[in-house]
């Protein structure tokens, strides 16, 4: 394998647990960086335990013959990884205040912390890396406004951008059109597809096949803590495989790199 395509997470026969409950199972999986990836699941697949797990927030059972490594390593630091992986999750949006200046929540991953960063101070350097990652996302304008006062899709931008800060290889998403109207929706699919010009490698965690964006290289299938398939997308999204997966009939088109898909 090239260096250019080292893989950045490697699992084998890797059991994860969440509490009581075995999450995944037997997870023998290797992505790469220069890829884009999709993992679409339903809900209760996995998918977001998968996510953590790339993240470094979770770790796999202990037991012979299993591994975990990011970036070749079985052993990491959160906050050094933070620098090589952006994460972006739903439940994020919460864990700011409505009164918190917009620019600020993009400042708040130099601290390592969530909410509010009235009382901070923060140097010129993190000042221009935060406005740089907001250019990048398209809200740099929207800096100075109250996080409450932006619509979804904007404080979903914003969240992007706090992941961007320090210009990880690899973007994690998890479900990023959640909660987005039609046109809020159309807008970030559209900015992630930008994103792949700069960004090394996205894998973006999802439910509904038809968020999987043309740039998509490849797709994972979860179901129940399991990866039933895995490959290039054309040959994994047929409308047969779909049909199996989620156990309705399904027919599936292409319009310009796009799965239509339809009951």
């Amino acid at each position: 394998m090239s260096a250019v395509q080292k893989p950045f997470f490697e699992t084998e026969n890797a059991n994860v647990w969440r509490g009581d409950v075995l999450a995944l199972r037997d997870l023998s999986l290797s992505l790469t960086n220069h890829e884009h990836v999709a993992i679409l699941g339903a809900n209760g697949a996995g998918k977001s335990s998968l996510l953590k797990l790339i993240a470094g927030e979770l770790r796999v059972e202990a037991r012979p013959n299993s591994l975990c490594k990011l970036f070749g390593e079985e052993y990491w630091c959160l906050e050094e990884l933070r620098h090589h992986i952006g994460i972006v999750m739903p439940e994020e949006i919460s864990r700011f205040d409505d009164d918190e200046i917009a620019g600020d929540v993009v400042l708040s991953v130099f601290r390592g912390a969530y909410g509010r960063t009235l009382q901070s101070r923060f140097h010129a350097w993190e000042k221009q890396h935060a406005l740089t990652a907001m250019q990048i996302t398209g809200v740099a304008d929207l800096r100075d406004r109250y996080f409450g006062q932006l619509s979804s899709g904007e404080k979903r931008r914003f969240l992007i951008a706090r992941a961007m800060v320090h210009a990880p290889d690899i973007l994690v998403l998890d479900e990023p059109s959640t909660a987005l109207d039609f046109a809020a929706r159309l807008a970030m699919l559209h900015q992630l597809r930008e994103m792949t010009k700069t960004t090394q490698s996205i894998v973006l965690v999802t439910h509904d096949p038809s968020e999987i964006f043309p740039e998509i290289d490849r797709l994972i299938l979860l179901k129940a803590g399991r990866v039933i398939a895995d490959g290039p997308k054309r040959k994994i999204m047929t409308t047969a495989t779909l049909s199996e997966f989620f156990g309705i009939p399904i027919k599936l088109n292409w319009s310009d790199g796009w799965p239509i898909v339809r009951s």
